[in-house]
């Protein structure tokens, strides 16, 4: 049945003329019914207030006990689990991508006898292997633990001699809230000194390290330990580092020092100019112990055993048209690396040598994009060193000729920023003998890797 609402009634009887009233009672008291009609509207009005008074009282209620209920819940519960729903906040879940890189390579020498007259070379320092190769397939993975850490991990994939390699370059861990500029990571991880060192290969402009970050750090040094560094609060960017690593990686070896093998300091300084221009200048210092640290590769290395003091000044300035880098943009860059190493060499099949030898790198290099997804690039790099003695001649530590150097230039294509194809043609001066070689190269990246910066 339907129901009539005191509402309806209230506003027939609102809208209803008096005139009809009065039609039908007609001997009635039109005041009177006036009267009846202003008593019905003050009884709705007053009967609305006390549904809307009961209406607020019982959500305040409610709210209160709802309160109550999720603060015992808290002071009674144990700590939550994580559980399959957790997977909606994306910030705490890792962020994993796939970094896929190879080369074509022709050389006029064999790549596999290659060495630099006075700089054994160590770590992963030297060419690609020629021909067609598949080249570092790097898996990355990070996120934010909980607001008080983050997480890093880059797992590397190569294949060398047909057997295929799993290496663990990167795991660390660093804090995210610690108060007045500081932070500190843990963990293995690239050390901080100069502008190359902490720079993934994907994202090198040329196909390979500089001479100098070759023959003194091995292509680029890693190892485990901490971290501290600061940035100040001033107008331009001030950083400042120092890290304790174990001294297990080239160029220290051996873990001296009861696993406190190396330290490092460095200081970073840079500024914008304008819209359009910023600079960047920094200073490095490495230290590092070695015993029985091995070079030359082959069945029979170098053996070092003893310091190694290197220092690093960087300088850098880029240029993008109002920051707008997508556009056009250039870069220019350029380290001195200065290295004294004071021990003694095991030779293979000979004696133990004293060692203490001053040596130098530096390297310059511009790269241009004139227009989106094309760069070029001109790089020259050299290296020099003090004479080691007479009890190194005929051996690959002895110095001959002109100091080694090398002249590159590049030219890629990058569809975005997840994909590049580059080619280099290098004049090798370095090795006994000009070595004319050509690299085609392709980087692509798939899955969460975030955008470096220009």
């Amino acid at each position: 049945m339907r129901t009539i609402h005191p509402g309806m009634l209230l506003a027939c009887f609102m809208f209803l003329p008096v005139s009809a009233l009065a039609q039908d009672d007609p001997g009635g008291d039109i005041e009177q019914l006036r009267k009846e009609l202003q008593q019905l509207r003050q009884d709705y009005e007053q009967r609305l207030a006390d549904l809307e008074q009961r209406l607020e009282a019982a959500e305040a209620q409610a709210s209160r006990a709802e309160s109550q209920a999720e603060a015992a819940q808290v002071a009674q519960a144990p700590p939550p689990q994580p559980s399959s729903s957790s997977v909606i906040s994306k910030d705490f879940n890792p962020a994993i991508g796939v970094i896929f890189s190879g080369q074509a390579s022709f050389y006029d020498q064999n790549p596999e006898d290659y060495y630099i007259p006075g700089f054994p070379l160590g770590g992963e320092a030297g060419p690609a292997p020629e021909g067609l190769a598949l080249g570092e397939t790097e898996i990355d993975m990070n996120a934010n633990i909980d607001d008080w850490f983050t997480g890093w991990l880059t797992v590397p994939i190569t294949v060398e001699d047909g057997d295929v390699n799993v290496e663990l370059e990167e795991a660390w861990i660093e804090t995210l809230s610690l108060p007045a500029g500081l932070a500190v990571r843990m963990g293995r991880m690239f050390s901080n000194i100069g502008y190359l060192n902490q720079q993934h290969s994907h994202t090198w402009d040329f196909t390979d390290q500089p001479l100098p970050y070759q023959a003194f750090l091995g292509g680029q040094y890693i190892d485990d330990g901490l971290e501290v560094r600061w940035v100040a609060p001033l107008d331009i960017y001030l950083e400042l580092s120092a890290e304790t690593l174990r001294g297990d990686r080239y160029p220290a070896a051996g873990a001296q020092n009861s696993g406190f093998g190396s330290w490092t300091l460095h200081a970073l300084a840079g500024g914008d100019v304008g819209l359009s221009n910023y600079w960047q200048v920094g200073l490095s210092w490495l230290s590092a112990d070695s015993a029985e640290r091995p070079s030359g590769g082959g069945q029979d290395p170098l053996l070092f055993t003893g310091n190694t003091d290197l220092g690093i000044a960087e300088f850098v300035w880029k240029w993008a048209p109002n920051g707008n880098w997508r556009q056009s943009n250039f870069k220019f860059q350029t380290e001195y690396l200065w290295r004294k190493e004071d021990g003694r060499y095991a030779l293979p099949d000979g004696p133990e040598l004293p060692w203490n030898v001053d040596q130098q790198g530096w390297y310059a290099q511009a790269v241009y994009q004139p227009f989106p997804h094309w760069r070029f690039g001109a790089r020259y790099d050299a290296l020099s060193s003090d004479q080691p003695g007479l009890a190194f001649a005929d051996t690959p530590l002895a110095v001959y000729g002109s100091d080694p150097k090398r002249y590159s230039i590049m030219a890629d294509f990058s569809r975005s920023e997840f994909s590049r194809l580059r080619l280099q043609y290098t004049d090798d001066q370095a090795v006994p003998g000009d070595d004319q070689q050509w690299v085609l190269q392709y980087i692509f990246s798939m899955g969460a890797h975030g955008a470096h910066t220009f």
